[in-house]
């Protein structure tokens, strides 16, 4: 996968906030990346109860992120923002009342969360400058099909249960991690296509 990713392709962030100099580049990055995991901890604590996986804005701010920041940097700040949840830091969205820490992984969100690396990775790739709509729209569209797979991949399979057991089937998984977003998900993909599709037309006129 390493070699479908164009690394080094010029960004949103990259043109909104040009860097003359790697020192600049570097302090740009991390500065984008500090933004960016704060926004995801903020879009986690916006959410619809369900059960097991709560709805909430983190798909949105996963695949404008990622296409906004690139395949690295998309990448590297949603590590960020898991580095925190495995700190302890009550960044994720059922924290508190639930512990943050390494054991939230292996609950039923845990593969949501590692979904959210792979998917702004391939968001920051079908964005790269001079992308057509259609690709970001389907790149953004595969982002979110591989979020979503490896979440319930990960309930149906692999997530430790409150009531001790390990994962709830396929069919119960994407009965409720997956079925009830459906919907939700299309809309926050196109919107995050329109907005990544936008920015290089207004940069592109401004140019």
């Amino acid at each position: 996968m390493a070699d479908m990713l164009p690394l080094q392709a010029s960004t949103l962030a990259g043109e909104i906030f040009p860097a003359a100099k790697p020192r600049s580049a570097l302090l740009r990055n991390l500065a984008l990346a500090v933004a960016g995991s704060l926004l995801m901890v903020a879009a986690a604590k916006i959410k619809v109860p369900f059960w097991p996986v709560p709805m909430t804005l983190q798909t949105l701010a996963v695949l404008a992120l990622g296409a906004a920041y690139g395949a690295r940097l998309g990448a590297a700040t949603m590590a960020l923002y898991i580095a925190y949840g495995l700190a302890g830091l009550p960044v994720f969205t059922n924290t508190p009342p639930v512990a943050a820490g390494p054991l939230y992984l292996a609950g039923p969100t845990g593969g949501f969360l590692l979904g959210f690396v792979a998917a702004a990775a391939i968001a920051g790739w079908a964005a790269a400058r001079g992308a057509s709509l259609l690709r970001i729209a389907g790149g953004l569209l595969l982002a979110d099909l591989a979020l979503m797979t490896l979440g319930c991949l990960w309930l149906a399979f692999g997530a430790q249960m409150a009531g001790g057991a390990t994962g709830v089937g396929f069919a119960k998984a994407f009965a409720y991690g997956v079925q009830p977003f459906l919907l939700g998900e299309a809309l926050k993909t196109a919107l995050a296509a329109c907005l990544a599709g936008a920015g290089w037309s207004l940069i592109g006129r401004r140019g």
